[in-house]
């Protein structure tokens, strides 16, 4: 790649990394303009994937909204990102959760990673 475009490219990169995995409930705590106005709003669900990397990677997250599916695609090294908080970490075995799509009330739930602590 042109070393002009990584370049630029490497200013517009999130300096900290953001910690989650696919499977996991998170809080997006998003930016939004309107006007002269701004907002955080979050919106809360589950990350269906992550895709891409360096400067273009995304991710998706899902949640249900008075029994309606909603689905949004956030940057990760957006600025209107402003941070990603986990609330719960989730056991997936895929690298995309489409099937979610298709599940209705419990059944698309998302197991609970529980992480074993050795005592020595």
């Amino acid at each position: 790649m042109n070393s002009i475009i990584r370049a630029i490219e490497d200013e517009t990169l999130r300096k900290e990394k953001l910690s989650f995995n696919v499977g996991d409930s998170v809080k997006v705590h998003n930016l939004i303009r309107e006007g002269e106005k701004e907002r955080v709003q979050i919106y809360e669900g589950v990350v269906l994937k992550i895709q891409g990397g360096g400067n273009r990677e995304t991710f998706t997250v899902r949640k249900n909204s008075n029994g309606v599916g909603v689905e949004k695609t956030f940057p990760v090294n957006s600025p209107m990102v402003v941070k990603v908080e986990v609330v719960r970490k989730g056991k997936a075995r895929r690298a995309k959760l489409n099937y979610l799509r298709d599940r209705i009330g419990k059944a698309a739930k998302v197991k609970e990673h529980i992480e074993e602590t050795v005592e020595a």
